[in-house]
């Protein structure tokens, strides 16, 4: 494409040299860029782009694209400047890669809790009904057999719009979006034409971001006040839950026709006579399109809410409730996400991604429902993110754990010992009998798996699928559940598992 093209519905300060250039890629990342390449430089929380101009332009830029006054560059390479980069990129990505969005219906799923779990639900009853339906959020962008891991839960934008350009290439024509509140501040699903929009619920959560419960809030309105701005002749839907408090605020903020669920307030779509077992859960659903009664794998009152997302979402592209109903009562849940680890033991041991309190509380108290031994939890709370709620999660852990493995988690440039400090400010009611500091995250781990008795179940929460440990510069592989069954083959060898450290 050449730059003319590309550049033609932007506003430009001013452009020098040749716009007949062809482009044959465009990035922020200046190490991303090859021969052919367009760098726009975007000021960063930590790095500006406006610093690496000279390493594009060894990669290969032929165009560079700023919103600070430009450095003298050689004669060949065409310089252009705009008011805003940030704001330019959604409108490059979609010009660069043919308007992905325009071709596909596109779900965006947000919410504190619940969205990979709901777009993966999404995902597999449109892919069941035989609709081409393509995946991006904290695991990986996937459409069919392809397969490509992800950075964030919402990709930056030019990325996200290559993802949206493949689904395309490849058939797809749906497109399930986890939305974060990072990508929604940070502009990264400008652009995306959505036709459906789910909010899961709002709880305490990324403060370290946004500083309040209100900015937090205010951010996640971005997705529902930018719905409808599109020029395509398409039914534009809102699914909210009844049963929180911020979707009446939302619902005052779009003007989409909406559809709610819930459980305990009236609501289009509700789930009655909710039973957990240890086999899964079981309710009816009541609908305007029908009633069923559905049977799923996976535990707990808030995969309940999830799959009444997931439902009304479904219901709202055509899909019979019954056809929905066979579907998820197949789903076998999300890596990382209430994950059973397969041991030949007594006990049960859980891997879960729960990092808030309300993702903890919901993981714990599921959990207990089916527990008819002691409850054993392993908990850190990672570095450089919101430092309020790691007592708040100590205090969950201790009030719904029989006993509660205070470890680190990602500590990143923090302190370790100064985290657990923090953590443990939340338990001045309880008794130190009932928790104990193991500050190395696979001793924890090990200690958690030689002290379970039988019927007791281990909670491993907080990293759930991640394989990254970083603390200070160094960056390990660690998974949780390789750490338990490496624990599980030490103890039938009778070995005594040493830790990195020793």
């Amino acid at each position: 494409m050449n730059l003319k093209s590309l550049t033609e519905r932007l506003i430009l300060k001013t452009i020098t040299g040749s716009t007949a250039v062809e482009i044959t890629n465009l990035d922020t990342d200046s190490r991303a860029i090859r021969p052919g390449g367009l760098f726009v430089c975007v000021p960063g929380f930590n790095v500006d782009g406006h610093d690496y101009i000279e390493h594009a332009i060894q990669n290969g830029a032929v165009a560079i694209m700023a919103e600070k006054e430009l450095p003298e560059l050689p004669g060949n390479i065409t310089r252009i400047t705009v008011p805003d980069t940030r704001r330019v990129l959604p409108i490059l990505a979609n010009s660069f890669f043919g308007n992905p969005t325009e071709q596909l219906k596109l779900i965006g799923i947000t919410g504190t809790n619940g969205k990979t779990t709901t777009t993966h639900m999404v995902d597999k009853v449109l892919n069941d009904s035989n609709r081409k339906t393509g995946i991006i959020g904290t695991l990986y962008m996937k459409i069919g057999d392809h397969v490509e891991k992800t950075l964030n839960t919402t990709p930056d934008t030019i990325q996200l719009q290559r993802y949206f350009h493949t689904m395309v290439a490849h058939g797809g024509t749906y497109g399930v979006l986890e939305v974060s509140s990072h990508g929604l501040d940070m502009g990264r699903v400008r652009g995306c034409d959505f036709q459906t929009v789910v909010f899961t619920n709002l709880s305490h959560d990324h403060l370290d971001f946004h500083q309040n419960m209100e900015s937090y809030r205010n951010t996640k309105e971005l997705l529902f006040t930018q719905l409808g701005n599109s020029d395509r002749d398409m039914q534009k839907k809102v699914v909210l839950n009844a049963d929180d408090a911020a979707s009446s605020y939302y619902g005052k903020r779009t003007s989409a026709q909406i559809v709610t669920y819930g459980i305990h307030n009236p609501a289009d779509v509700r789930a009655l006579h909710i039973q957990n077992t240890g086999d899964g859960c079981n309710f009816i659903v009541e609908t305007p399109w029908g009633s069923s009664d559905f049977s799923m794998k996976i535990h707990g009152i808030h995969n309940v809410y999830n799959a009444l997302a997931a439902i009304t979402t479904c219901l709202l592209e055509g899909i019979p409730i019954q056809e929905i109903r066979n579907s998820l009562q197949d789903f076998a849940g999300v890596h990382g996400r209430f994950q059973e680890i397969k041991t030949d033991r007594s006990f049960r041991v859980v891997v879960d991604y729960a990092h808030n309190p309300d993702g903890l509380k919901a993981t714990l108290l599921s959990a207990k429902e089916i527990t008819s031994g002691k409850m054993i939890c392993v908990l850190g709370c990672r570095g450089e993110r919101d430092r309020l709620k790691r007592p708040i999660m100590a205090d969950i852990a201790a009030s719904y754990s029989d006993y509660v493995l205070f470890t680190t988690d990602n500590p990143f440039s923090e302190d370790p010992e100064q985290i657990i400090a923090e953590m443990l400010g939340g338990l001045s009611s309880h008794h130190a009998v009932n928790w104990e500091v193991v500050p190395n995250r696979k001793e924890a781990i090990q200690r958690a798996v030689e002290m379970a008795g039988d019927q007791d179940r281990i909670i491993i929460t907080g990293r759930g699928h991640e394989t990254r440990y970083e603390a200070g510069s160094q960056v390990d592989s660690f998974s949780d559940e390789e750490v338990v069954l490496s624990s599980l083959q030490a103890m039938e060898h009778g070995i005594q598992m040493m830790s990195p450290e020793q």
